[in-house]
């Protein structure tokens, strides 16, 4: 016999578990989703691996080699960048002013080949809007910087939970995934394609956006070594932005080629235009990146909503506000999965949707 209001209460349960449990693991959600992230995007070498040997065995050699070769150099350069970028949040704080900016702006202005008359409006336009634009600018550019300090000064924890975490997703992952399918009141084939589409979206953040990032950031320290700039802090920018699709490394060679130009230092200037614009602008984003997003997408046989290039430029910025440094992966992986679940709502209801 049904008892009265009985789903509905079993719901409330539900979301109240879920909720207590976000709650609960707040302070560990970074490293759980870095390890869930690297989990998916390594599973099937670990179904090889595990093929050969036991399951706890392939899982402890698996994660002992994912550590070796990418959680121990991406923690050594967090901490490395947060004891570097510590005094630049300092620096921003004390030393970055409107007046001073505003005075950089005009610098700027006054040395690019524009006409007089052009000068004046162009620097007239800027400054009624400028000092918003800077104190936004100063306020996103502290967000990042002291996510990546936040994660650097506790990154011995946050070693232990991503490697820890990272084993019990190999071992229990497949389990998993099949208790959320029975609980899930949708068709499997509806639940294949949820499951789908995040396990290809893990693989292409992990996999192909990382390789690109690491790319991009390490070209442009090359550029910024030739002319004396600090590299550490334009080659982690440069890898930073390059998870922002068409606009990313644009924000980051474009003014400070301006800059040196306007400063005089016009050969200066051409070199960061070659490795911004030519290298990284035109070759990797346009030839390279394609190619990696495809090898790491091939085993998917549907398109990826992170193909919706205006909503992935928007969620990573927004998940960057939202999430730190972090929100670069988090950001694109919500709205991407926002989009696969009306993909599945289509599906699901197409007999009754007006599709006139």
């Amino acid at each position: 016999m049904r008892i009265p209001y009985e789903h509905g209460f079993m719901l409330t349960l539900l979301i109240l578990a879920i909720a207590g449990l976000i709650w609960l693991f707040t302070p560990f959600i970074p490293a759980l989703f870095l390890a869930l992230l690297i989990a998916i995007a390594t599973f099937s070498q670990y179904i090889k691996l595990q093929k050969k040997i036991s399951n706890s065995s392939s899982a402890l050699l698996m994660t002992l080699l994912v550590t070796v070769v990418l959680i121990l150099p991406l923690s050594y350069i967090l901490l490395i960048s947060g004891l570097e970028i510590s005094a630049l949040i300092q620096n921003i704080n004390t030393n970055f002013t409107v007046e001073q900016s505003n005075q950089l702006l005009l610098q700027t202005i006054t040395g690019l080949p524009l006409s007089d008359s052009l000068k004046v409006t162009l620097n007239s336009a800027l400054s009624n809007n400028l000092e918003n634009f800077i104190i936004n600018i100063k306020d996103f550019s502290v967000v990042i910087l002291k996510s990546i300090v936040s994660l650097s000064s506790h990154f011995i924890f946050f070693l232990i939970i991503t490697i820890f975490s990272l084993y019990y997703f190999y071992i229990d992952g497949k389990s998993t995934v099949k208790r959320l399918k029975d609980l899930s009141p949708l068709e499997n084939h509806l639940d294949d394609i949820l499951f789908n589409q995040f396990s290809s979206l893990s693989i292409t953040l992990v996999g192909s956006v990382l390789v690109i990032a690491i790319l991009q950031g390490l070209i442009f320290s090359i550029g910024v070594m030739m002319i004396g700039l600090p590299v550490l802090f334009f080659g982690i920018a440069m890898a930073l932005a390059s998870f922002i699709p068409v606009l990313g490394g644009l924000i980051i060679w474009l003014p400070l080629s301006l800059y040196l130009y306007a400063q005089g230092q016009t050969t200066d200037a051409l070199i960061i235009v070659f490795f911004g614009a030519v290298i990284i602008g035109t070759i990797i984003d346009h030839f390279i990146r394609p190619m990696v997003i495809k090898k790491f997408s091939q085993s998917s046989n549907q398109s990826s909503a992170l193909d919706h290039t205006l909503i992935t430029v928007l969620s990573t910025l927004a998940g960057i506000m939202q999430f730190g440094i972090l929100g670069l992966f988090i950001g694109p992986i919500i709205a991407a999965m926002a989009i696969s679940i009306f993909d599945v709502y289509a599906i699901k209801y197409a007999g009754s949707l007006d599709k006139s």
